[in-house]
Parts: structure tokens; sequence; C-alpha cells
């Protein structure tokens, strides 16, 4: 049985791979301004009909984007809370490299400050 540290990983692993695509991330970009058709998703993408159902594909396999179908009409919504969970991962690792950056800073200081006290020094 998969912890929750590995399902996460596994959410994690499918969204990343389905955003790595260009095509893919214009059409979260487009949904992120409100729900779209198929079509409407398709217009500025130099693509087959075919090929964007099957970026869709990806991007519903992943939990980013849903759809419904009413009619002969397919309308997709983005996910928040799969783009939240990425937002999330990503603050965590930013946050962790801040801190090291600032140790970072503080020992070259550290190291700048011997260094000029140890020249004034030799004078």
């Amino acid at each position: 049985m998969l912890n929750q540290s590995a399902l996460l990983d596994k959410t994690l692993d499918k969204t990343f791979q389905a955003l790595a695509d260009p095509a893919r991330r214009a059409m979260v970009t487009r949904l992120a301004r409100g729900p779209a058709s198929v079509g409407e998703l398709a217009q500025p993408l130099a693509m087959s009909l075919s090929a964007v159902m099957q970026h869709l594909a990806v991007l519903e396999g992943s939990g980013l984007v849903r759809s419904e179908k009413i009619g002969r009409v397919r309308t997709c919504r983005i996910e928040a809370a799969a783009l939240s969970e990425a937002e999330q991962w990503i603050n965590l690792r930013r946050s962790e490299w801040e801190h090291r950056l600032d140790r970072l800073g503080d020992y070259l200081e550290t190291v700048k400050q011997e260094g000029e006290r140890h020249a004034v020094d030799k004078k």
C-alpha cells in the first residue's frame, strides 16, 4: 500500500508531466480564465482536433482539468486543487532554497569581514 508521501509524489509526477508540454500549458492558461469548449481550446493551437483531445486526456488524467459533455459540446474546467498541490510543493522547495541562500549569504559576509580584519591586521 502506498503511503501518503508516495501518493502525493505520484500525483505531482502526473501534474508536472502534464504541464511539461507547451500546448497543455496554453490550455491550462486559457482555462484559468474560465470554462471553455474543446473548440475554443483548439482554436489558437496549430494542431488537429484529435491532437487537442489527446492533450486534454493527459490533463484530465493528471487531475488538472475536468470536462463534461452537454449535447454536442464538451466543456472543460480547471481543477484548482491539483494546481494548488503543485504550488505548495514548489513553495516548499523555494522556502528551502531561500533559507540555504540566506545561510550562504551570512557565511560570505563572515568571510568578507574576516578578510577585511586580516588585511587591517597586516598593515
